[in-house]
């Protein structure tokens, strides 16, 4: 049993580099990028030369951004009221 057939068993939704570069608003090839420099994880396909995502992670990924921001808002906004 291969890599892909373990995931598709246990249920896990595997999106495209095109997918994903939808989510986060930014060309295929950023986030092949970004999987090279280890920002992403990914699971190659069986010839290798391509790559899925699993959603659980994504969706993870996407939240731990979306507290940084606020993060980075709130702090800018105390800043601009201690000035």
């Amino acid at each position: 049993m291969s890599i892909m057939d373990d995931l598709v068993a246990s249920g896990d939704n595997l999106l495209t580099a095109e997918e994903v570069a939808e989510v986060y608003r930014v060309n295929p090839a950023t986030i092949r990028r970004w999987v090279r420099e280890g920002r992403l994880k990914a699971v190659p396909t069986p010839g290798g030369r391509l790559h899925r995502f699993r959603e659980r992670e994504i969706r993870a990924l996407l939240a731990e951004d979306a507290q940084a921001d606020s993060a980075l808002v709130l702090s800018a906004e105390v800043v601009e009221v201690g000035a």
